[in-house]
């Protein structure tokens, strides 16, 4: 992939501000629960056949993953105003860990983070939505 199994470097004002060590409280988006949405992760088009296991192999450097699934929209999907969803918005990938706490952690050290040139943005997702794959923008996600 485009440098996620690489580590990234931090950006300023992100969760990962100041050569990669965080400060300061964080803020979760969403109700924590142990799924986890990446979004701009990589652009549309750019959904690979090693995407899933690279996200899974960096993510279980926090906790047991459970699950990988990447899910993406096509051009002229709408959001839930019916805007047209931006690039960085049109490829989610979800991740479930066995753990809530491990899915904290991830958040913490993900969030924010740039890999490829694209800055991550992680946010909780509702995780009886993830099981039923229940996967398109709603109105109750996290902005």
């Amino acid at each position: 992939m485009r440098g996620l199994a690489g580590g990234g470097e931090a950006a300023a004002g992100g969760a990962a501000a100041g050569g990669g060590e965080k400060k300061g409280a964080v803020t979760f988006r969403g109700r924590p629960s142990r799924v986890l949405l990446l979004k701009n992760v990589v652009a549309p088009g750019e959904v690979d056949a090693e995407l899933r296991g690279e996200v899974g192999s960096e993510c279980s450097k926090y906790g047991e993953v459970v699950d990988v699934l990447v899910h993406e929209l096509a051009a002229g999907a709408t959001g839930a105003g019916g805007a047209p969803l931006a690039e960085e918005q049109r490829v989610r990938v979800f991740v479930k860990f066995s753990k809530p706490g491990a899915a904290m952690k991830a958040y913490i050290g993900l969030d924010g983070r740039y890999f490829g040139g694209r800055h991550i943005w992680v946010c909780f997702f509702k995780e009886a939505d993830f099981d039923g794959r229940s996967l398109d923008p709603s109105p109750s996600e996290p902005k």
